[in-house]
């Protein structure tokens, strides 16, 4: 019994884990040799297909550009001028600035989201094991000591590195706006304010406390919330995968239901950046 709960608990482990690349005293490093390497280690198979499939949106969105004819469109065409008018819509709706920035940022943000939230539907043990195959073909390595994760949303480093790109924008609009004066006094002067000067100094760390606070929980929202939802639904799938023959009628009724989940984590990610850069452009009241 205890011996299938660590062969089960080593399957889901095995699946979890980055494919990892460090410097070490001895040199580059892979893998369990990069446990003790520190902050500088690289999740190599979170870099490729994050990177892959954001080369993979602009080749497909280019294509769409090129070949756009005003005639009847094509298929192509109208799929993603769909997507295109959504987004626009939804940032008219819902961005009250003026930013040529912000629409294009907006598609950008949840294509590809989505297109790594979409890794997700393939079979959990399939590229794992083809990468597992070439290791132990090509470089005569152990398949169980190659790793690969192939959904890039389910690492936390990804989606705190979107989160973290979304902060610095959020930062810089406000200072754009409201000028590095306005951006302190905003933080500083509220919520509590008071016509007294001397309260009102006396509310400054209080206000400063909150509004930092307030500033920093939105990048973390943004990064938990993408991380949580995938990392969830991908670890669903490997218990399913875990169980034989018996994981088909099961696969595909989580892979329907998780659909919706993949398009949902897009579309808030892509929504929430848009919420959070309006309030960090619009006046200081």
């Amino acid at each position: 019994m205890a011996a299938e709960e660590l062969t089960l608990q080593s399957h889901i482990q095995h699946h979890l884990t980055n494919a990892k690349m460090c410097s070490t005293e001895n040199g580059i490093a892979f893998n369990k040799a990069c446990s003790e390497a520190g902050f500088w280690t690289w999740h190599i198979d979170t870099l490729a297909w994050s990177i892959g499939l954001g080369i993979l949106f602009l080749m497909i969105f280019r294509s769409a550009a090129k070949k756009a004819d005003t005639g009847v469109p094509g298929k192509l065409q109208c799929f993603i001028e769909m997507i295109v008018e959504f987004v626009g819509n939804n940032v008219r709706d819902t961005f009250h600035g003026k930013s040529k920035l912000i629409a294009p940022l907006a598609l950008t943000i949840f294509v590809w989201v989505f297109l790594m939230n979409l890794m997700d539907l393939i079979p959990v043990d399939f590229l794992p094991a083809f990468a597992g195959f070439v290791g132990e073909q090509a470089f005569g390595v152990d398949s169980h000591d190659v790793y690969m994760k192939i959904v890039p949303t389910t690492d936390i480093n990804m989606t705190a590195a979107l989160a973290i790109g979304v902060f610095l924008l959020m930062i810089g609009y406000g200072i754009r706006m409201k000028g590095i004066v306005g951006f302190i006094k905003e933080l500083t002067l509220h919520p509590f304010s008071s016509s007294n000067i001397v309260v009102q100094v006396l509310l400054i760390p209080f206000n400063l406390l909150l509004e930092t606070i307030a500033l920093v929980a939105k990048p973390f929202s943004l990064a938990l919330r993408l991380f949580g939802n995938l990392y969830a639904g991908e670890l669903i799938f490997i218990l399913i995968g875990a169980i034989g023959l018996a994981q088909l009628p099961l696969h595909f009724v989580w892979a329907v239901f998780h659909i919706l989940v993949i398009v949902l984590q897009a579309f808030v990610f892509m929504m929430l950046t848009i919420v959070y850069l309006s309030m960090a452009s619009s006046e200081s009241h």
